[in-house]
């Protein structure tokens, strides 16, 4: 199976070392250097991986063959893809990986329905579900033990406890200076909440 790791940023310096988004859990295994690894667009591979550093806490990769700033530059928004074993799992028994996260449904304690998993973002602080709700619209569930209580392989289900407002369309406790100003106005509040005061 393919699996997408890293994405290529922009040059660093001018020795052909660029900036990668990494999109896998174990960057140390599939970005290490002697790594083949295949790319999209596939023409721009397969690449190998020479020397891998951390440079002000961004991971930069050189590859064979690409000595200057010119060919590391050509190298930009290029997909890096590793092969991976199907039935290989992480070595940390709460870890995943994404092909196993993906499509999953995710549901509250409680059985409600969310949606299901589309995309997995790799950010510096959290990974995040992207999650598609039955309507067509997405919700951004962070992937943390607080909220995702349990990943269910079997089940192929993911069972959220989400805080008030994570999933739901309205926020379910209104501020006291909303209730105060319809107090005042003699008007119901529609439920709906300004943004940024």
């Amino acid at each position: 199976m393919q699996l997408v790791v890293a994405r290529i940023g922009r040059a660093h310096g001018i020795k052909g070392e660029v900036t990668v988004e990494v999109r896998t859990d174990e960057p140390e295994l599939r970005l290490a250097p002697g790594a083949v690894l295949a790319t999209d667009p596939a023409a721009k591979g397969p690449l190998t991986i020479e020397t891998g550093r951390v440079h002000s806490g961004r991971l930069l990769l050189r590859f064979e063959g690409v000595t200057d700033r010119t060919g590391a530059e050509a190298l930009r928004n290029i997909l890096l893809i590793a092969d991976v074993d199907p039935e290989e799992l992480p070595e940390e028994e709460d870890e995943y990986y994404d092909h196993q996260l993906m499509d999953l449904d995710v549901v509250t304690q409680d059985g409600v329905e969310v949606g299901r998993i589309t995309e997995i973002s790799h950010l510096p602080s959290q990974d995040l579900f992207i999650v598609e709700r039955p309507d067509g619209s997405e919700v951004m569930i962070p992937f943390v033990e607080a909220i995702v209580t349990e990943i269910d392989l079997e089940e192929q289900r993911a069972v959220i406890d989400p805080p008030p407002g994570l999933i739901d369309d309205r926020a379910e406790i209104a501020s006291a200076r909303d209730e105060k100003s319809d107090e005042e106005s003699g008007e119901k509040s529609d439920g709906e909440t300004g943004g940024g005061s």
